[in-house]
């Protein structure tokens, strides 16, 4: 925290001292001032995170999480543990698939008589009902008596997944030490699962155990961009949480285990108090069950060391927008409960955090808006913050170059790491890793300005209470079509271009600070219908295009699950 508060401070007092030579519109230039160090400060901590897990990447840390060497044969007998996969009107043929993996996978396991499965279907709707029921009882069949596996339908839907959890710890959670929830798209191995055991049993205090579970699977190009990510730069910033966070960490409500007990006991859910889109059911369940674990004196860990974590990516940007609007409002609901009593520091900080992603985008919008009010107010003395790469102000320059610093080198410390380790073999080479890298780069850049905009929206709708729409997403590769992506985009398509041509005509100089916003949200069409393309995304695959290690060498259990 030290390095960015005195990271900011002196980057704010570099701007300020710009603004203080050229101000012809105080208010305005400390509105600039403020949004500038609220996200100086965001993005500097983001950089402070990876900085760390790029160290923890070269240097183990001594203090997390060790996974346990205990052998499975020497369990308790009674650290019986549940698997749950609660799923509400899911793609049945691949929830199963991955469910047969998973239960197959652990049937193998020398512990195997420990664990029982559950399905905790929300499903309403009567044909995909039937569907489950025909795949759960064939794979029952397949398993025999390998594994044993049961299907609950629930009656009444209350409370959507935390209710479905909920609903399962009160009829059968007595029965079980452990539970270790699965998300619909899920797969994890049987090894995985029982090293979780494992830890729990080696760690009493612990009350959950959070993995990092890897995303592979959708060969869409969006999909694989997010797959890419999440597998080189990504894994800094998990094992940059681990390094901070210690036992007070994330919980994200899959591919983690659960201490049964006191999750019953103390991690029950109230309403929130009042009316409006803030208020009501807790959305975002997982953070504050994991702040309500740590209050009631039981430790959350996030293991990023345990391997047989998997999970799936949204396939196109649409889906994963539709994903974004409910963890938007979750996220701003979270944060009314920073002040809740009894909540660690660390929770505190991550319910921050969590709305902060999303606050964020309003800030960055807000941030354009005011430096091209100044920029059209003042055209003389403002010059030198709208184009700073036009050697008018050095100060600018650093400022400017400081920043795209912290947003871009934790690609490169990744791939650093990834060298340092010699793991380059498995992204295709070297050559292959840099240019992938060097290519992820450039397509988030592009994607940026549309997220930031949606993301906007998706705050405002969740201020204003207007209705939230809570659909199950797409767990298959699906592209979108030109009409779709038409009917999505085109009114901030319009917008974009009203507002381009109107600073054109009266002062065309300012357009070109905007054209590194304005192009992508132009183009937001083309950019959402190519990358959700299947056929482009496993084109770039057999070029080697950012590959990653389960792309290299598919795990059997993936073979198993997702061919």
């Amino acid at each position: 925290m030290t390095i960015v508060f005195a990271s900011t401070a002196v980057a704010a007092g570099l701007l300020f001292h710009t603004q203080a030579a050229n101000s012809l519109h105080p208010a305005l230039h400390l509105i600039q001032l403020v949004i500038f160090v609220v996200l100086f400060g965001w993005v500097t901590a983001g950089f402070v995170t990876a900085m760390m897990g790029f160290w923890v990447q070269l240097h183990p840390d001594p203090h997390a999480l060790p996974l346990a060497a205990l052998d499975p044969k020497t369990l308790d007998p009674d650290a019986r543990t549940a698997i749950i996969m609660p799923i509400c009107n899911e793609p049945v043929t691949s929830v199963f698939a991955g469910l047969r993996a998973t239960c197959e996978s652990l049937a193998k396991s020398e512990a195997a008589g420990l664990f029982d499965v559950y399905v905790l279907s929300d499903t309403y709707d009567p044909d995909l009902r039937l569907q489950e029921l025909a795949a759960w009882s064939t794979l029952r069949e397949q398993l025999g008596d390998r594994c044993r596996l049961y299907y609950r339908l629930r009656q009444r839907r209350t409370r959507r997944k935390a209710g479905n959890v909920a609903d399962f710890c009160r009829r059968w959670g007595r029965n079980y030490r452990y539970m270790v929830v699965l998300d619909a798209d899920s797969v994890m191995t049987g090894e995985s699962i029982t090293t979780l055991v494992c830890m729990m049993e080696a760690n009493p205090k612990s009350g959950i155990i959070q993995t990092a579970p890897r995303a592979c699977g959708v060969q869409t190009l969006h999909a694989r961009l997010q797959q890419f990510a999440g597998r080189v730069a990504g894994r800094l910033f998990t094992a940059g949480m681990q390094f901070w966070q210690l036992g007070e960490s994330h919980y994200w409500g899959h591919n983690a285990i659960i201490r049964v007990e006191p999750f019953m006991k103390h991690c029950a859910l109230d309403l929130l108090p009042g009316q409006g889109g803030l208020s009501g059911e807790i959305l975002s369940h997982d953070f504050v069950e994991a702040a309500l674990m740590r209050r009631a004196g039981y430790h959350v860990w996030l293991t990023t060391d345990l391997e047989g974590s998997y999970e799936q990516q949204p396939s196109n940007l649409v889906e994963e927008l539709q994903r974004d609007r409910r963890w938007c409002q979750g996220n701003l609901m979270n944060f009314r409960l920073i002040t809740e009593p009894g909540f660690q520091a660390v929770h505190r900080a991550m319910l921050f955090t969590g709305a902060m992603s999303y606050i964020s985008a309003p800030l960055w919008l807000g941030f354009l808006l005011v430096s091209l009010s100044l920029r059209l107010l003042e055209p003389q003395t403002s010059a030198a913050l709208m184009f700073p790469w036009l050697g008018i102000s050095s100060t600018l320059e650093l400022l400017w170059a400081l920043t795209l610093t912290l947003l871009f080198l934790p690609r490169a410390m990744a791939v650093v790491a990834i060298l340092r380790h010699g793991e380059q073999a498995a992204y295709g080479g070297a050559a292959a890793l840099i240019k992938s890298a060097a290519f992820e780069a450039i397509l988030s850049a592009l994607q940026a300005p549309i997220r930031m905009v949606a993301h906007t929206l998706f705050v405002v709708t969740a201020l204003t209470g207007l209705g939230l729409e809570w659909k199950s997403p797409m767990r298959e590769a699906q592209s979108i079509r030109w009409r779709d992506a038409l009917h999505r985009f085109m009114p901030i398509m319009a917008a974009v271009a009203v507002t381009l041509l109107t600073i054109f005509l009266s002062y065309r100089n300012a357009v070109w600070w905007l054209l590194p916003v304005g192009v992508p949200l132009l183009l937001a069409v083309p950019i959402t219908v190519l990358t959700s393309e299947s056929g482009l995304g496993l084109t770039l695959r057999r070029k080697l295009w950012l590959l990653t290690p389960e792309e290299r060498t598919v795990p059997n259990i993936l073979v198993r699950a997702w061919a």
